[in-house]
C-alpha cells in the first residue's frame, strides 16, 4: 500500500494547524459540554495520555478489568478535535460517551475551546511540560506519525518549535494562554508533567486505592499496554519511535547541542515573560 502524503501545516486564525484538526470545526465549536464533563488539555506530547489514563482509572477503575483490557484509551477519553477518516469524529465519540463524568481531551489553544465548556463550568485539567523535553518528544512523535507534517532533521524542527511553526501553534502561547485562563476560571487544575514523574500527587484519596493506580499508571506499564500505547493506529510507525518513548525529565540533554541550548535559553527569556510559570528541566 502506498504511503499517503503527510499533511501540510497552515495558518488557522493565527495558529499552525493541519486539516485533520480543522475539518470538523463547526461541530467542535458547537459541541455541547455537560456540567460534569472533565476537559483534559495539553500541548501535544506533554502527558495527555498519561493523565487521561490516570483519571480514567480513578473514576472508572471500579468497573473491572474488562474496561481496561478491551476498550482503547482513545475511545474512553476521546480527542475532541480529531477528524481523520475512517476513524470516528472526536466530537461524535465524546457525544456518545456512556460514562459520567465524560473525560474529553484536547490540544486546542485556550482561545479555540468550545464556549460550552466555560458556560457549563466544567472542570479542566491542564498539563504543561518543560519546553525542551516537550520539543524532543514532539520531534520523535512527528518522525513516527505520518498523520503529522514532515519534521525534517532535529535542528530544523527545533527552529520551527522556537518559532511556533507547529501543529497547535507556539508552545509559549499555549502554556501561557491556559495559565492566564486559570487566573480567571476557578474550576481549573494546572499541573506539570514533571510533578507526575515525581509522584502522582493529585490522586484523590476518595477514589481507588492509590497504590493500585500508581502501579497500573507507571510509564513502563502503559508503554506495554495495547489499550494505551496507540499500537492500533495505522499512521504511527512505532519501529521508528514508540508512541510512548521514554517518559523522562531531562532527555533534552541527549538532543540539544551546547549551541542549540544557549540559543534556546536566550529565545526562552524573550518569550517566557510570566515569572510565575516555572518549569523543571531535570529532577
Amino acid at each position: 500500500m502506498e504511503a499517503r502524503p503527510r499533511p501540510e501545516l497552515f495558518d488557522f486564525h493565527g495558529v499552525g494547524m493541519i486539516k485533520e484538526f480543522t475539518e470538523n470545526w463547526d461541530n467542535i465549536q458547537n459541541f455541547k459540554a455537560r456540567a460534569d464533563d472533565i476537559l483534559i488539555a495539553t500541548y501535544p506530547k506533554a502527558g495527555t495520555t498519561w493523565v487521561s489514563y490516570i483519571l480514567d482509572l480513578l473514576y472508572f477503575g471500579h468497573m473491572g478489568p474488562d474496561r481496561q483490557t478491551s476498550i482503547p484509551l482513545h475511545d474512553r477519553v476521546p480527542f475532541l478535535e480529531l477528524c481523520e477518516p475512517p476513524l470516528p469524529l472526536g466530537t461524535d465519540l465524546a457525544d456518545k460517551l456512556p460514562t459520567t463524568p465524560r473525560l474529553i481531551k484536547t490540544h486546542l489553544p485556550v482561545q479555540f475551546v468550545p464556549k460550552s465548556f466555560w458556560e457549563q463550568r466544567c472542570r479542566v485539567v491542564y498539563v504543561a511540560r518543560n519546553a525542551k523535553d516537550n520539543a524532543v518528544s514532539y520531534f520523535h512523535f512527528e518522525r513516527m506519525d505520518s498523520g503529522m507534517p514532515e519534521p525534517g532533521d532535529w535542528s530544523t524542527f527545533l527552529l520551527n518549535f522556537m518559532e511556533g511553526k507547529m501543529v497547535f501553534g507556539s508552545w509559549y502561547d499555549h502554556v501561557n494562554g491556559w495559565w492566564e485562563k486559570k487566573q480567571i476560571y476557578s474550576n481549573f487544575h494546572y499541573m506539570f508533567y514533571e510533578d507526575l514523574i515525581e509522584c502522582l500527587h493529585f490522586v484523590n484519596k476518595h477514589f481507588a486505592p492509590k497504590e493500585r493506580v500508581k502501579a497500573s499508571a507507571t510509564f513502563d506499564n502503559m508503554k506495554q499496554n495495547k489499550m494505551t500505547n496507540y499500537s492500533t493506529f495505522d499512521t504511527m510507525n512505532q519501529t521508528i519511535s514508540p508512541f510512548m518513548r521514554k517518559g523522562k525529565v531531562g532527555d533534552w540533554k541527549n538532543h540539544f547541542t551546547v549551541a542549540q541550548n544557549e540559543q534556546f535559553d536566550e529565545d526562552y527569556k524573550q518569550k517566557m515573560k510570566n515569572p510565575d510559570l516555572k518549569f523543571h528541566y531535570e529532577i
